[in-house]
């Protein structure tokens, strides 16, 4: 029966709030998709059968499967402080949802300040028409304010007493603003294209210029179309890879709201949909294949090697201990071979040798400053990793050693017969083996330290020891010539 004005303590309506995008800064559905196929990736299958029984049906098997850390989702701050304020004064709070009626339950008993949840269940999708129906139905025509943020609302604004718009895009804000004088409007700050540019995670794609190594150390950086084709390749990978950092991130969103520092990523706050997300993809992915097609088809198939292996490694291999940080390594060569396909410049078995031992070392300097930042959270594991903190010492041991075994390789190859073909006097290559030593030594140290964010080759485009360092190595080698 419908509630009147008289029958409550004060008189303000009961303000309904809708959930997706509104409290929250994202869809509970994608939410527990994405969960659910990261814990079980052939669930997809499951999915099309539970569609085809209607999106109320496979809304409730999701909730019912996938469970959420409702604590760590982003919420709309400023709108809560507002409903808490509502709340205050005696206002009547409903959580009104297309949500399963789990999840709603879930949200709103730990954000404390609904009076009454209405949400979608087993047979009855609770959207657009079919929650105004239902909001008529208890609170009468037009007995109940509403909060809302996409087009779909509009008809429930129309017939709403209080006009609440939340997060909305400016059409549906003017939409929105024909139903009341003086609408309630809460704007998500924030710069899109720059949120976009952070998913894509341009410095990331530093690690790319692997690609030109092949064709450095052949000495041809001045063959214009080797070097042309080379630069292309780097666009592709760089393409490929913000595209697999955006599928890490999609189905990394628990472990990232639980982490100090990658709970501020944009999927994970919020700044970014997943449904934007899932757009991204396919958008930075079909250019990088259709362009790798037209390069080369070894190129095409190194590429796509480095894209299944970096899925795979999304998916399951960084839960791996060891079988991670050699797929580290493995991915960082990948490039090498990719950038060889590009110039047909072979790959000496010595380039192979000193990439293998000094990418392990960076992968383990990667793990190690994890766990040394999961032991300052006093954590005993890192979350999401296949380490236990108290595993940080013999990770730096295997690391250090892959390290200085780089070193040797080296060093061994300047005394073989191969680096003569290159090189009119290859002595003063010993003159980079030192550096290469403090190099590593010194990256070590400073991961001791937990000086180190995570990621060492980030950090060494960023570091002026190493730009130093690199100079000198590239002065040493020049003059070798």
């Amino acid at each position: 029966m419908p509630h009147s004005l008289s029958e409550r303590q004060n008189s303000l309506v009961p303000l309904c709030v809708d959930l997706d995008g509104t409290i929250l800064k994202t869809d509970v559905l994608l939410e527990h998709a994405c969960e659910l196929l990261k814990q079980r990736p052939w669930y997809v299958f499951r999915f099309a059968m539970w569609l085809l029984k209607g999106r109320a049906f496979f809304k409730h098997q999701l909730a019912h499967s996938a469970t959420l850390d409702v604590a760590t989702l982003p919420y709309c701050e400023e709108l809560i402080d507002f409903l808490k304020s509502e709340r205050a004064r005696g206002r009547m709070l409903v959580l009104t949802t297309a949500a399963s009626q789990r999840a709603a339950e879930e949200i709103a008993t730990h954000l404390g300040i609904f009076d009454r949840v209405i949400a979608s269940n087993e047979t009855l999708n609770l959207k657009g028409r079919a929650k105004l129906e239902r909001l008529q139905q208890i609170f009468g025509e037009t007995g109940f304010g509403y909060a809302g943020n996409a087009s779909v609302d509009l008809d429930i604004w129309k017939h709403a007493a209080e006009v609440v718009v939340v997060n909305a895009r400016s059409s549906v804000v003017n939409k929105a603003s024909q139903f009341a004088t003086t609408p309630r409007v809460f704007q998500r700050k924030g710069n899109r294209i720059r949120s976009v540019l952070r998913a894509a995670r341009i410095h990331q794609w530093v690690k790319n210029l692997l690609l030109f190594v092949p064709l450095i150390l052949a000495h041809r950086v001045t063959d214009t179309n080797a070097l042309l084709k080379t630069s292309l390749g780097f666009l592709c990978f760089s393409l490929c890879a913000s595209s697999v950092y955006i599928v890490n991130d999609i189905l990394d969103l628990k472990a990232d709201r639980a982490h100090p520092l990658k709970r501020n990523r944009p999927f994970a706050a919020g700044d970014l949909s997943i449904a934007t997300g899932l757009i991204l993809v396919p958008l930075l992915l079909v250019p990088s294949f259709a362009m790798a097609g037209i390069l080369s088809s070894s190129f095409f198939v190194i590429l796509g090697l480095y894209y299944c292996l970096t899925l795979g490694y999304s998916l399951y291999l960084k839960r791996v201990a060891l079988l991670d940080v050699s797929t580290l390594s493995l991915l960082y060569t990948i490039r090498l071979f990719a950038g060889s396909a590009l110039t047909e410049v072979t790959i000496s078995q010595w380039l192979l040798a000193f990439s293998m031992f000094l990418f392990f070392s960076l992968a383990m300097v990667k793990r190690s400053s994890e766990l040394y930042n999961a032991k300052n959270r006093q954590q005993s594991l890192a979350h999401g990793r296949g380490y236990l903190v108290s595993d940080r010492q013999q990770l730096a041991t295997l690391g250090t050693a892959s390290g200085y075994c780089a070193v040797l390789v080296f060093a061994l190859y300047i005394n073989s017969s191969a680096v003569v073909a290159l090189y009119s006097h290859p002595n003063r290559l010993w003159l980079v083996c030192p550096l290469i030593f403090y190099w590593i030594s010194r990256l070590w140290l400073l991961a001791h330290r937990g000086q180190i964010n995570e990621d060492p080759v980030v950090f060494a485009f960023t570091d002026r020891v190493s730009y130093i360092i690199g100079a000198l190595v590239a002065v040493f080698f020049l003059s070798a010539i």
